[in-house]
Parts: structure tokens; sequence; C-alpha cells
């Protein structure tokens, strides 16, 4: 007995996917081109006696997959030798069908905003298509996952840098604002509400990658379309102190930050603020933290926040439009987490409103300061899309939803890149192998703690549930079943 596989991606927000079980299996390969090179369909004619049509399918070597019900169709197969276009040629010629056509590829609606340096192709770290020499995909495969979500509003990222300017075009309608007193944030230098970005630009710089308003028609995109930006400004001129950090920590506590976006580092341990981390921890909310930028093994010489242990600091690596890591990357396979774009960045700047960094011919802008904020919009969507779920969760998806790459085996903990459409719609795949008491023993994988239903048709068209179960925290459920007939097919699908 073979087992075989064939599944479908919904852009509407699931997978399904199909194993048909068959004594006599043929394999099935699909054609790159766009249409299958295997089968056609066909609509036979209104009055054409079905013997005639039989009489000629069989003339032509062709047989039958499948009669459907809706549009009245059939699947065909081609013979061996013989072409798609040939072959519907012959059947559109012989008078006996409506219309003969390729079984044409369709492909999930992708949403694509409308800022200017996403449609050019400049922000590849959201959508690579091989643009600039980069590699196909070596992205966060942003746009699939806009189809789910693009908004984060109602989350408040706190981000503790050099400020931000509030008034940026792109950055204004994503500002956090105080309900008390008005304000954007908060100063640590001088206790006031005013958290303006000094000359470094840096905090505007992470502010863009994470979230520049999305399909506004100027500048960029950031990852998450709409979210609330709360400024905290920890560094000046470049610097802060420890102090400096735990102010804005206590800040963004107290007003209600979710998520903390921490681009900065340094070598030494510090009590104090690791105590302080500690209190983010018991609040739930999670650290965002770059891996630094010494091309060096966080594991062997440590870089804080990201070596202090907590399980809600996530450290971030940075990647390539070709999928390499970051020439000046950090990394480390127990200290880091994943990766995410970082390299030729193009994002917001505090120079003026309107003013976007690099200008044309500018030296390159890489490093795990923007590689941090790729991961902190995801977050800010992952937590808009599962409100029920604690950070423990919220990271536990973060980690599933990686791509594998070779250039990252050994140097993070997941070995990956960041997937945004994977964290908000993830993958399923449904696996099956002989059970040990006879019938098949299937596997579900996906996200975590996701209600599925497991169902079997003979026909493709009457389907009846045969288990419905929650996977676990890793995503996971296994089952056996017995009652396995030829020619069964089975899919499964998440309860809306």
């Amino acid at each position: 007995m073979k087992v075989k596989s064939i599944s479908f991606y919904i852009s509407a927000g699931f997978a399904v996917f199909f194993f048909l079980v068959s004594f006599a299996a043929s394999a099935t390969t699909n054609s790159p081109a766009a249409y299958r090179a295997d089968q056609i369909l066909i609509k036979p004619k209104v009055g054409v006696a079905a013997s005639t049509l039989e009489a000629f399918h069989a003339g032509h070597g062709v047989a039958v997959k499948h009669r459907y019900r809706s549009g009245g169709t059939q699947l065909i197969t081609v013979p061996p030798g013989e072409t798609v276009q040939d072959l519907i040629a012959k059947y559109n010629k012989s008078g006996l069908v409506d219309f003969a056509e390729p079984d044409y590829t369709v492909y999930p609606d992708a949403t694509m905003p409308n800022d200017p340096a996403f449609v050019n192709g400049t922000l590849w770290g959201l959508y690579n298509y091989g643009q600039n020499s980069g590699t196909p995909g070596a992205d966060i495969d942003a746009p699939d996952a806009w189809d789910v979500l693009t908004s984060a509003s109602n989350i408040v990222v706190a981000v503790l840098d050099s400020g931000i300017r509030a008034t940026h075009q792109d950055l204004a309608a994503n500002m956090w604002v105080n309900p008390v007193d008005g304000g954007h944030g908060y100063n640590a230098f001088d206790g006031t509400n005013d958290p303006s970005d000094d000359s470094t630009s840096h905090g505007t710089m992470v502010a863009g990658v994470l979230g520049a308003v999305g399909n506004n028609g100027v500048g960029v995109c950031g990852v998450a379309w709409r979210v609330q930006m709360m400024a905290c400004k920890c560094l000046n001129s470049g610097s802060g102190s420890d102090s400096t950090v735990i102010a804005c920590i206590d800040y963004a506590l107290a007003n209600g930050a979710q998520i903390i976006n921490a681009s900065f580092d340094s070598p030494t341990v510090s009590l104090a603020l690791s105590n302080a981390i500690v209190s983010v921890q018991q609040a739930g909310v999670i650290w965002v933290a770059s891996a630094g930028n010494n091309s060096s093994s966080d594991d062997i010489t440590p870089d804080y926040p990201t070596c202090y242990g907590l399980d809600n600091i996530v450290s971030v690596a940075y990647t390539t439009r070709t999928d390499a890591l970051g020439q000046f990357s950090n990394y480390g396979a127990t200290n880091v987490m994943l990766a995410a774009p970082g390299d030729q960045i193009y994002t917001t700047f505090a120079a003026s409103d309107s003013f976007y960094y690099p200008p044309s011919g500018s030296i390159n802008l890489a490093g795990t300061s923007f590689s941090a904020p790729y991961v902190s919009g995801a977050l800010a969507l992952m937590l808009a899309k599962y409100p029920g779920e604690n950070y423990h969760q919220i990271i536990q998806r973060l980690m599933k939803a990686t791509d594998p790459l070779p250039s990252l085996r050994g140097k993070c903990l997941t070995g990956g890149r960041l997937n945004l459409r994977k964290a908000l719609n993830p993958d399923m795949v449904l696996s099956a192998q002989a059970g040990q008491g006879g019938g098949l023993q299937f596997e579900l994988s996906t996200g975590p703690s996701r209600q599925c239903i497991i169902q079997s048709s003979g026909d493709l068209v009457n389907w009846t549930s045969v288990y419905t179960n929650m996977t676990d925290t890793n995503g996971l459920f296994v089952f056996t079943n017995t009652s396995v007939s030829p020619n069964q097919f089975f899919r499964a699908s998440t309860v809306p």
C-alpha cells in the first residue's frame, strides 16, 4: 500500500491536506508551468451519449480521474507521448465536449502595500523576489502574512532606544499616546515626556522597521502596518546606562507595554538590569534583544541582555538578502533564538518628517538593531491574532515559525529565519505511516493549542469527521485510524 499526499494552501486562512490511500497508486508530478502537464479538464456536451465519450477516451488512451458534480466537468489523464495542448485540440475538434482546457495552476492572493519602497523592491526583507542579486524567498513572507493580519493597533510596543521622531509622516499615526499627558513616551535623561530622537536617529530607524504605517502611499511600511509604538529614550548620542534603561522599563511596565524592543547591548553583567528584566518577565512582557554585531558567539563571549537566560528574552541575529548570516551578526545555538533580515535596510530617519535612510549612494545600513524590530513587529501581530495566549505560548509559536537555513544551522536555537506567514497562519502537515495494529497512524503538526478536525471521504465530495482534538503545546497530535479502505481521502482543518 502506498500513501501519497496532495496539499493545498487556502489564502482565506487555513491549509487543507489530503492523503489518498490507494492499493494501486500511481505517481503524480506537478508541472512547474502554469498548468498541470499530466491532466486536463473537459465538459461533456449535453446530449452526447456517455458510451460515445467513453469510447473516445479509450481510443486516445485517456482515463477519467474524476467526475465533478460542480459544473459537470471531468478530469482526464494525458497519456504518455501526448501533450496537453494536442490533447485539448483533439477533444475540442471531436464535437463531444463543450470545452477542453488545461488544469491551470492557482496561487493564493497576497496583500501588497502601496508604499513606494515596498513597491520598488527596496524592502527586500518583507518581500524578496530576487531583486538586486537577492535570493527569492529570502524574506519573512510578509505579503502572505498580511493576507491574515496587518494591524496590531491594540498592542503597545516600547522602543527602548534613542527616542523616536513622533511627527514623521510614516510614524505619527502609529505613535502611542499617553492618555494622561498626551505624550508619546518618556525621556530617562531629563524625566520628561519628550523622547525626541537625537542625531543618531537610531530609535527612529528601528521604529520604521517595526511599525511604519503601511499602505499609506508614502515612504516605507513596517512589519506591522498599525501598532502603538511607545518611545522610551534610554540612549543619548549613541549610549546610555543601566539606570536609564531601568527607568524606561519602569515607564513601559507602568503604561501597559506588551513587548519591549531593546536594540542595544553590553558586555557586562548587571544585577540591577537583570532584576529589572525579571520584573518584565513576571509581568508577562516579551523582551526582544538584538544579538550584537561583533561577529562572535554569544555562547562563548556573552552579550547582555541577550545572555541573561530568561525565558521572555528573544534574541535575534541578522540575515542578508541571500539568507546568509550577516557579516557582523553575533550568533549562538544557546543564547540566540532566531534570525531576521537586517542587511541593506531602508527606513525612517529623524532628520525631517519625510526623511528616509540611507540616501542613494550611502553606506549599507545593517545590524541586529534592525533584525530585532522585525521580530518585535511580528510578535505584535501575533499578540493581536492570539490575544488569549501568554508570552510562553507566543514565543513557542515564534520558534516554530522559522524557515530552517543551512547558514543558521548551529548558529541559533531554531536554526532558522523568521517567517511571518507561519507565525500568523501555521502550516498544517498531516503525515501517515502503517500502524502497529493495522490501519494508519497519523500525525498532525500545526500551531500549538489549535482544535483540529480530521475528515475522510471516498469521493472528495462527501466528508465524514473521524477525529477531533486539540494540538499540544508543540502543535502536535497523533491518532490511529484502523478502518482504512482503498481510495480513501483524509483532510485536516482547524476549527474556525
